[in-house]
């Protein structure tokens, strides 16, 4: 089959090409502003991308166009199409379908699928899950929003494994929207045995009117667990609460710092694994942060709905060796020690920031630096929130292009610790004058951050 796909660049659609290529297809692809990662990750695996959305693609004449989410049937105010091979596609009545669509029917069926889901934490923990996994031989295939360290890569097929009823297949399972013409959650179509509920916040507020929205989302993907399934759930979440109280029909296995059945007990990055209050193996590995205690046990419940032992599990957490942009250190300049963390939602900022405290300790100082640039974050929808989720830094530095609302004035709260400014290299320079040695500086965003992480550096090198 030749599958040509519409935003291959993008993590989710690059996993789905980088496993419809492993799987014998031929891939063909376009994006705007073709650009890596992802494009040098599927350029080496053979596949064709090109620039733009031209409709003389349709030349290609592939078996079926994989349309991802970016696509729409936006116009520019000149009247001309934002998507002209979207356009081309539909006026020829040529078969076209979504990228999670597309991956049920090719690669999902008849697995056994374990999707994570949840506002935050999804990569990790599906990292981890996979990880673990693999670490006790049951070879599992992956779709990670993230590329996990341990792998190299964000997708692969996987083998079935000896004793399995099933080939294993650990996916990221997103709420967001599908695609322009199926506006339900990708995860639903998935059909997991195997269903981790992480957390649940308000967050997509370009797409969803408010958290009974997403909650809606997230117990449709509960209907659609077996009865001989198991769903992971977060029982410190009350939203989560409500999403089985609506209806839960397979095994519940909850998890928590206070509720659940799987608990921790120790610090984050050296604890036991409890049930009921009794030990079920330990966990001593590299990663801080309660966050990724929760995380932990998340995992741990779903690998044994597969057969593996909690204190297997834990033992393979050891060596886990996280995604990269979650809290990756990029270099260390002038004795000052330079971060990337994928960090975006007030929630996880004040997460990621916690951790790193509770690592280095009170005395050292945490420069953070961050760019509102989620959907959600543009609306400035959680501005009020930003002060509360900046607590654990000494300084904070907002990168304020492309927003409507006043980054300096929701930031007024932390008084000369907080800076906002929209030119990058101001923001940079800031930062370098600011920073001394011994500081940890977190640099936060879901995008490149204009390469803000190399510019400290050389600057810090230099100065």
């Amino acid at each position: 089959m030749h599958i040509h796909i519409l935003g291959i660049c993008g993590t989710f659609m690059g996993g789905v090409a980088a496993l419809a290529r492993e799987a014998g297809h031929r891939v063909t692809g376009c994006d705007a502003g073709v650009y890596p990662p992802m494009s040098e990750q599927l350029r080496a695996l053979g596949i064709e991308l090109i620039e733009g959305y031209g409709a003389d693609q349709l030349q290609l004449k592939p078996d079926v166009f994989v349309v991802g989410n970016v696509v729409s049937r936006v116009h520019l105010a000149d009247g001309t199409a934002r998507f002209p091979l979207m356009e081309a596609i539909l006026d020829a009545g040529l078969p076209y379908t979504s990228g999670p669509q597309w991956l049920a029917e090719h690669v999902l069926a008849d697995r056994h699928v374990l999707a994570v889901a949840g506002t935050h934490g999804k990569t990790t923990t599906s990292a981890m899950l996979a990880w673990l996994l693999d670490a006790c031989g049951l070879a599992p295939g992956f779709l990670v929003g993230g590329v996990p360290l341990n792998f190299g890569v964000s997708a692969r097929l996987g083998q079935q494994a000896a004793g399995q009823a099933r080939p294993l297949f650990v996916i990221e399972a997103d709420e967001y929207d599908t695609a322009f013409f199926d506006k339900r959650s990708k995860f639903v179509h998935y059909r997991p045995r195997t269903a981790v509920l992480n957390n649940l916040e308000f967050d997509h507020a370009d797409i969803f009117p408010d958290l009974a929205a997403i909650e809606r989302q997230f117990h449709h993907l509960v209907r659609t667990v077996p009865q001989s399934g198991r769903v992971v759930v977060n029982r410190d979440a009350e939203s989560l609460e409500r999403v089985l109280a609506q209806g839960v029909w397979s095994e519940v296995a909850g998890f928590g710092t206070s509720a659940g059945d799987f608990r921790a007990r120790g610090e984050p990055h050296d604890f036991e694994v409890l049930r009921s209050g009794q030990g079920l193996g330990r966990v001593r590995w590299k990663l801080t942060g309660t966050h990724n205690q929760m995380n932990a046990l998340a995992a741990i419940a779903a690998a044994e709905h597969v057969g593996v032992a909690p204190a297997q599990a834990a033992q393979a957490l050891a060596d886990f060796e996280n995604v990269r942009r979650r809290m990756e250190l990029r270099g260390t300049a002038g004795g000052i020690a330079v971060y990337d963390d994928f960090a975006h939602h007030p929630t996880a900022i004040r997460t990621t920031l916690d951790g790193l405290r509770r690592r280095v300790g009170p005395q050292a100082r945490i420069l953070a630096v961050f760019e509102p640039r989620s959907n959600t974050m543009k609306l400035g929808t959680m501005k009020a929130r930003l002060p509360w989720s900046l607590e654990a830094a000494d300084l904070a530095f907002c990168h304020t292009l492309g927003l409507d609302w006043d980054a300096a004035a929701a930031l007024a709260p932390l008084g000369q610790r907080a800076w906002a400014g929209g030119d990058l290299n101001t923001l940079v320079a800031q930062v370098a004058k600011a920073a001394r040695p011994g500081d940890h500086v977190v640099c936060m965003s879901n995008g490149s951050f204009g390469g803000i992480h190399a510019m400290l550096l050389e600057m810090l090198s230099n100065r």
